[in-house]
């Protein structure tokens, strides 16, 4: 699994997963992640043996400074690991991963809840895409399933309340019985799924 995450808002720039991963592919990654002249000016990470001379070249192309962290020291890249960990506690812990394919889009349902449903203390408690205060006069709180029902986004909606008209049947005269009405339907159509099934035996 490769992340690209942003430290202003906690934002995944960058996601994608493998199961064979080489030095090209994590290169190819960086060019994905920034495709236009957007790329940052600095680059977090650890001195995973992935990070070849081909991603270090393709970010020395792209005009981003590297910074390695001490060998065995994950500590020192704190918001990209908190991430990893709540992605595996929150999401791979509860659900079976059939293939690179599922994940992927495991991931990217994942991905979504994270950056406009989960809150975060640091962003004062606001998602990394921001969420609007909604106050008690906007409605009940409702429940809105995410990530395959794994997780909960609650919102609150105004209750349309709609006044029921009471339909008399049209077969049903005024002062008949309706219950005498309604045994002979279900009469005569039992009476009409029997012959259809008898018919569709004899034919």
């Amino acid at each position: 699994m490769f992340l690209v995450l942003a430290h202003d808002r906690r934002r995944v720039i960058h996601s994608n997963v493998t199961e064979h991963p080489t030095a090209e592919w994590t290169a190819a990654q960086l060019v994905q992640a920034f495709p236009w002249d957007n790329a940052p000016r600095y680059l977090l990470r650890d001195r995973d043996s992935i990070y070849a001379d081909v991603f270090c070249a393709q970010a020395k192309c792209m005009e981003i400074t590297e910074v390695l962290t001490a060998f065995r020291s994950p500590w020192q890249t704190p918001y990209v690991e908190r991430l990893i960990g709540s992605i595996r506690r929150e999401c791979l812990n509860h659900v079976v991963i059939l293939n690179e394919k599922s994940l992927r889009r495991l991931m990217a349902s994942h991905i979504d809840y994270y950056h406009g449903t989960r809150c975060h203390l640091s962003l004062g408690k606001d998602s990394p895409d921001g969420r609007a205060v909604q106050p008690p006069e906007m409605g009940r709180t409702i429940a809105l399933p995410e990530v395959g029902g794994l997780h909960h986004r609650y919102e609150r909606r105004a209750v349309c309340i709609c006044a029921l008209t009471k339909i008399r049947p049209r077969n049903i005269s005024p002062r008949a019985d309706p219950t005498a009405e309604i045994s002979r339907f279900s009469d005569s159509a039992s009476n009409s799924f029997s012959n259809a099934s008898l018919s569709r035996r004899a034919n």
